[in-house]
């Protein structure tokens, strides 16, 4: 009796497998479900699909069957008309009447450790040689991500050496600080840029290039960057030909790769090249989806978008890293109250211009020390160093207040002073804070010669000699 049981259970089970068996496999032969609509029509970039309303949101994805083949699109409005779609490339081959299925299952991107050392597009597909790169097995995102709470994040570490000393001295720079470099074209912004990026003391680099021209995306990975800045660097691509909505994803990629290192511990720094270009891809699409433009052009997205892109970087929450960003502005016409760029500036934690006469003269970085200031002063500075900060941010001043007389002969040295001692200081100072590429001094050092300076042009700093410190070896 007890061995019929026994039989009869096993049998059970066996019968039990095999039907789950049999659904499985019925299971893995069905197709995945697939929502399509067609394309009503096409203005410009703009595409306007039909039979898609209820099924879809603003920012799904959608693959529309063209006659050149599938064209991957992006919903970015919606009308009583139909939804509105725009490519990550060109509408080439697309016909009324085609095609526009939605993408139920988004890959996204998940970076991770082999993602350091390669060059990536906004979407995150490898663009260099990377035999190590994987598309990563964790969490997965879109590239669009909230920023931490307020109260979750942990306050702005401790000051870092860039080791450029215009920087290091005026505007120092602390971790999960944000700072922005605004200056017009040709000014400086990416040399500047790729000397961070090689002497910053960080864990990895991320570094998002973002309508930048197809030309000089090489010579700044070889030349600017160099082998030992790629070596800990993730760099994402968009160039200025590429579709608007490309040229977003990129700045979002960027992005979300400094989040993921951030949340592994890790100090990164994020450098991004240019919101500005960000401001202008997120202006083609909002125009493109029927957004009324206001100052300048830009529509009421763009001022919406920016604090969101920003307000990412900074210090992390309890037990993460931080992400210390540099983004750049490139101000039209040199006007530095141009819309962006005022925006940018009473969002970010301080700001440094470059400008375009400082270079004419030959002095790079051509950082105008008058117009910049780091949000972390004066406690990111010891009381030391910012007693001989001040000194010769006031003696330049001086010297710039008095620069146009001195020029045309109408002061005449020995009336005061006060204003001989500030010329005797620029002079020198000129030369000490022009810097090649190639240059590094350390902070401390740079403090201890411009005290020096400061002392051999007969200003007075009041601070306790004994206590600055000693040149070191840069």
């Amino acid at each position: 009796m007890i061995i019929a049981s026994i039989a009869w259970i096993n049998r059970g089970f066996i019968l039990v497998a095999k039907v789950f068996s049999d659904l499985k496999t019925r299971v893995s032969s069905l197709e995945a479900t697939r929502i399509v609509g067609q394309v009503q029509s096409i203005v410009g970039m703009t595409m306007t699909a039909a039979g898609l309303k209820r099924a879809a949101g603003i920012g799904q994805r959608c693959v529309v069957k063209g006659a050149r083949g599938p064209v991957m699109a992006e919903i970015v409005g919606a009308s009583s008309d139909g939804l509105k779609l725009l490519p990550f490339g060109s509408w080439d081959g697309v016909a009324v009447g085609d095609d526009v299925e939605i993408v139920q299952h988004d890959p996204g991107i998940s970076p991770d450790d082999s993602w350091i050392g390669t060059v990536v597009d906004g979407l995150g597909k490898p663009l260099s040689a990377a035999p190590r790169f994987k598309t990563g097995r964790g969490r997965r995102s879109s590239g669009r991500a909230e920023p931490p709470p307020a109260f979750a994040r942990r306050r702005v570490g401790q000051k870092l050496s860039t080791k450029v000393k215009c920087m290091d001295v005026f505007t120092p720079l602390c971790q999960g600080q944000r700072m922005g470099v605004f200056a017009g074209s040709g000014v400086g912004k990416s040399t500047l840029m790729a000397m961070l990026a090689r002497n910053t003391n960080a864990d990895v680099i991320v570094i998002g290039l973002v309508g930048e021209r197809g030309r000089e995306v090489q010579e700044f990975i070889q030349e600017d960057l160099g082998p030992e800045g790629m070596a800990r660097s993730v760099v994402v691509v968009a160039t200025g030909d590429e579709a608007p909505l490309l040229r977003r994803q990129a700045a979002w990629t960027a992005t979300a790769v400094a989040e993921h290192f951030r949340s592994t511990g890790r100090q990164v720094l994020l450098l991004l090249d240019s919101v500005t270009r960000f401001a202008m891809a997120q202006r083609e699409i909002g125009l493109s989806s029927g957004e009324p433009p206001t100052t300048k052009g830009y529509p009421p997205t763009v001022f919406s978008e920016l604090p969101h892109l920003l307000e990412r970087a900074g210090p992390g929450r309890e037990g993460e890293g931080d992400i210390t960003a540099i983004y750049t502005v490139l101000v039209d016409g040199d006007d530095m109250n141009e819309p962006i760029a005022d925006a940018i500036r009473g969002i970010l934690d301080g700001h440094m211009v470059l400008d375009r006469a400082i270079a004419e003269r030959g002095r790079y970085p051509a950082i105008n020390i008058q117009k910049s200031i780091s949000r972390m002063l004066p406690a990111c500075h010891s009381d030391e160093e910012y007693a001989i900060m001040n000194e010769a941010r006031r003696a330049l001043a001086r010297y710039a207040d008095m620069e146009d007389l001195i020029r045309v002969g109408a002061y005449k040295p020995g009336t005061d002073p006060e204003v001989d001692a500030a010329m005797r200081f620029a002079k020198v100072a000129e030369t000490f804070l022009s810097q090649r590429k190639s240059d590094t001094m350390m902070s401390d050092q740079s403090f201890a010669e411009l005290y020096r300076m400061l002392l051999e042009a007969g200003i007075d700093v009041p601070i306790d000699v004994a206590a600055v410190d000693q040149p070191s070896a840069a």
